[in-house]
């Protein structure tokens, strides 16, 4: 069957996805209740399977932070190894960048450090003055709560 998106929330499996988002490289060992309040104030895209015996496993997920007029993130999309090379990543991010609470978006950012073939064909692209561009980082911060 289709890969279906949605943004409802009361669909996303928090263990699949606190379970990918832990040992991934971008939050390795981030604590579940910071992931938590991070979805609660994030807009966020689900992608699921349903299977023929009508049950639905959530293989994707994406999240933006935005003040839904000016600025969004794009951050934590990821497609479980079973469906990767289907698109699913694509599919999450067109959702997201099409969405009408985002329209007229100024600035849309992402960080990656390996999937630009999937964010350049969206639209995405290096910094235009990475002079600019600022941060400050803690990685200590993702191991409590």
């Amino acid at each position: 069957m289709p890969i279906h998106i949605s943004v409802d929330h009361a669909l996303l499996d928090l263990d699949v996805i606190h379970n990918f988002l832990s040992t991934c490289y971008w939050s390795p060992g981030i604590a579940r209740p910071r992931l938590e309040r991070a979805i609660a104030h994030s807009l966020c895209w689900g992608a699921y399977d349903q299977h023929a015996d009508n049950t639905t496993q959530q293989v994707g997920f994406a999240r933006v932070i935005s003040d839904c007029a000016t600025f969004a993130y794009l951050c934590d999309v990821f497609v479980l190894d079973s469906h990767r090379g289907q698109h699913v990543a694509t599919k999450m991010v067109k959702a997201a960048i099409n969405d009408p609470r985002l329209t007229g978006i100024r600035r849309f950012c992402l960080l990656t450090r390996d999937a630009h073939n999937v964010y350049a064909p969206l639209g995405f692209g290096p910094l235009t003055d990475p002079r600019r561009y600022m941060e400050r980082l803690d990685l200590e911060s993702y191991k409590t709560p």
